[in-house]
C-alpha cells in the first residue's frame, strides 16, 4: 500500500513538472514527504508543515503568518488507498498544492493552482471531497451508518445546506469556519442516539 502511494505521489510530481510546476525544487517549495496516516480519519488527507521561511512573515489582525515553510508532510488516510488511482491522485494532488507558497488554506491562492492544474492535467480537485460518490467510483460499497456511529455534531450550511458531521466540536467554529462550497455561516447540532 505505501509503496503504491509513493508511486502515484511521483507520478503526481512529474506531472506538475511538465506544466512548470517543478515540486523538486527544495529551494523554492520546501521538502515534500508523503506516508499514510496511523490514525482513523475521515478526511482524505492532510498537510503539516514546519520550519516557516522567516523571510516570508507577516502580520494580519495581530496575528503572524508565513507564505512559505520549508517542510512539509503529507499524509493520506489508509481508507482513500482502497479507492481508484485517479480519486487516490487527485488527493495527492490537492496536498501538494497545500506546499506551494502562500497555500496552506483554501484561499485565493489556492483556488489558482487548483483551476490551473485541473484545466491543464484534467484533475477534478477540489477543496471538498464526496466520500459516498468516490466509494460508489470506485465501485465499493459505503457504509453511511458505519460513518455515523461515533457522530454527535451534525453542522449544515444555512445557504445551500450542504450538510456533513463531526464527533468533536469547538465553540468557535461557527465564527471560524464558512462553508467551502458557497461561503455560507454553518448551523450546528446535537445528534442524539437512541441507546436501546
Amino acid at each position: 500500500m505505501e509503496e503504491k502511494l509513493f508511486n502515484l505521489f511521483e507520478e503526481c510530481k512529474s506531472e506538475l513538472k511538465n506544466i512548470g510546476i517543478d515540486v523538486y525544487d527544495e529551494k523554492k517549495y520546501g521538502k515534500i514527504d508523503i506516508k499514510l496516516s496511523k490514525r482513523k480519519a475521515k478526511r482524505y488527507g492532510c498537510c503539516r508543515q514546519e520550519n516557516p521561511d522567516i523571510k516570508t512573515l507577516y502580520r494580519k489582525n495581530r496575528k503572524i503568518y508565513y507564505k512559505k515553510f520549508n517542510m512539509h508532510h503529507i499524509e493520506i488516510s489508509k481508507w482513500v488507498m482502497d479507492l481508484n488511482d485517479d480519486i487516490i491522485k487527485n488527493t495527492i494532488m490537492h496536498e501538494l498544492i497545500h506546499c506551494m507558497p502562500e497555500c496552506n488554506n483554501h484561499g485565493k491562492v489556492f483556488k489558482q493552482y487548483e483551476k490551473y492544474i485541473n484545466e491543464r492535467l484534467g484533475y477534478s480537485i477540489s477543496t471538498l471531497g464526496n466520500k459516498k460518490q468516490d466509494y460508489e467510483n470506485s465501485n465499493l460499497v459505503y457504509d453511511e451508518n458505519e460513518e455515523r456511529e461515533r457522530d454527535k455534531y451534525k453542522v449544515i450550511c444555512e445557504s445551500c445546506n450542504y450538510t456533513f458531521f463531526r464527533k468533536r466540536m469547538m465553540k468557535s467554529f461557527t465564527r471560524k469556519y464558512r462553508c467551502g462550497k458557497c461561503g455560507g455561516k454553518f448551523k450546528i447540532y446535537e445528534i442524539f442516539l437512541d441507546k436501546d
